[in-house]
């Protein structure tokens, strides 16, 4: 098992093998999602929970449902929110299963699903073909939990690959999720995008707002501010 923190001195957060480890998708989303005071948030799918960490280092007020299926997340989820004070439930379930979660009591739902439709695509270096690919889980199935677990207004945020953007936005929409904000991710200006974030609301009006590319880096290859934001790099200054 391994431990890091999000800055010096900062909250902890623990993982290690048969957990998907910490990356750059997870930074990005954390500082994507609209996040309000006193949300109800929920993360499918959360591993070692560093999602609801991110969201909770940003609004302490929030209270966060961590639901994942493997064992060892859940005890990493456990021993982190213990480890920081924050209020956190761990569900150690399929989030497919609707008799472990209640319905539409979420202000927030948050995921970093699984990208690849079977058989193509990568799977995870630890977790061979759950968290990268669709083994336990498919995109219909995030967003299906998503639906049930949002009351009318809530909101979902996620992190998604460009080529599959179609299907993500027909697919949401089809699950009562409109598609309401949408940022395309680019290492640089001149890099096509390598990620998408999408925020959704459940029962939203048609209306997409398409924010200018998160650029990773500038030409100089120095970090955007974006990158630092989200990797909390001015809590690191003395």
């Amino acid at each position: 098992m391994a431990q890091d923190c999000l800055w010096p001195g900062g909250p902890v957060y623990y993982y290690g093998e048969g957990v998907f480890r910490p990356s750059t998708d997870s930074f990005l989303l954390g500082g994507f999602a609209p996040v309000r005071r006193f949300d109800r948030v929920c993360d499918l799918g959360a591993g070692m929970g560093l999602l609801g960490l991110l969201l909770w280092a940003r609004e302490p007020s929030v209270s966060v449902t961590a639901v994942e299926l493997l064992p060892m997340g859940c005890e990493l989820c456990r021993r982190m929110a213990d480890q920081n004070g924050m209020d956190m439930t761990v569900v150690e379930t399929d989030f497919r299963d609707r008799a472990a979660l209640p319905m539409g009591k979420h202000d927030l739902v948050v995921c970093n699903p699984p990208y690849f439709s079977l058989p193509s695509g990568a799977t995870a270096e630890a977790r061979p073909g759950e968290a990268r690919s669709e083994v336990t889980a498919t995109l219909a199935d995030v967003l299906s939990a998503a639906a049930w677990l949002l009351p009318t207004g809530g909101r979902l945020a996620m992190v998604y690959r460009p080529e599959r953007l179609t299907d993500l936005l027909c697919a949401a929409r089809c699950h009562g999720l409109e598609p309401k904000r949408l940022r395309l991710v680019q290492h640089d200006a001149r890099s096509a995008p390598s990620m998408v974030l999408l925020e959704c609301r459940r029962g939203g009006r048609p209306g997409l707002t398409v924010e200018p590319p998160l650029l990773l880096r500038h030409s100089d290859g120095q970090e955007t501010k974006d990158v630092q934001s989200a990797y909390f790099r001015h809590r690191e200054e003395p």
